[in-house]
């Protein structure tokens, strides 16, 4: 049995669901977004809770109960609060910055990083080492920090690097006589 599954997603005041047989689609202040879901869970609305369950027993259906209600849960958050990753920069002389439509990021290497900023996705940068990605897409947020965090991962001498913000870098000890 699913624990993550049984439980209903509650739909937040200013935010709609429309439920069209295996497409969800939820609406809120920060734009639209749908999903389709598979064909072995069974969705249904009631009031503001929208509950998920397997339409037979079958492990695969069993696996995509909690799935699915996830990706529900995270389209009425997407739309109603969004999501956010923060990254932090380590590093003498490594900085970031927002120019126009791409992130610049100088990172140690002979030449500046690029990295152009999709649609439906913010980044502000507060100074030059810290970075704030938010969306309404939870994989799309990730994806990006992750992205921009691997031009150059924090090492585990120094610390150098990109890392996420709340991230522990595991040191290790240095030379020794």
């Amino acid at each position: 049995m699913s624990r993550i599954g049984k439980n209903p997603v509650a739909v937040p005041d200013g935010v709609s669901v429309n439920i069209a047989g295996q497409l969800v689609t939820a609406k809120g202040k920060l734009g639209e977004m749908s999903t389709t879901l598979v064909d072995e869970i069974e969705v249904a609305q009631d009031g503001n809770l929208i509950s998920v369950n397997p339409r037979s027993e079958s492990m695969h259906a069993r696996k995509m109960w909690g799935t699915s209600r996830t990706m529900i849960n995270n389209l009425v958050v997407g739309v109603s609060e969004g999501f956010e990753k923060k990254l932090e920069i380590n590093g003498v002389g490594y900085r970031a910055q927002v120019q126009g439509k791409e992130l610049v990021l100088q990172l140690g290497f002979s030449h500046d990083v690029k990295y152009p900023i999709p649609e439906g996705i913010e980044i502000k940068c507060a100074d030059q080492t810290h970075v704030s990605i938010s969306g309404s897409d939870k994989q799309k947020v990730g994806q990006i920090a992750a992205e921009i965090r691997n031009y150059r991962p924090p090492e585990p001498y120094k610390g150098k690097g990109v890392k996420y913000e709340n991230e522990y870098i595991l040191r290790k000890e240095g030379k020794k006589k």
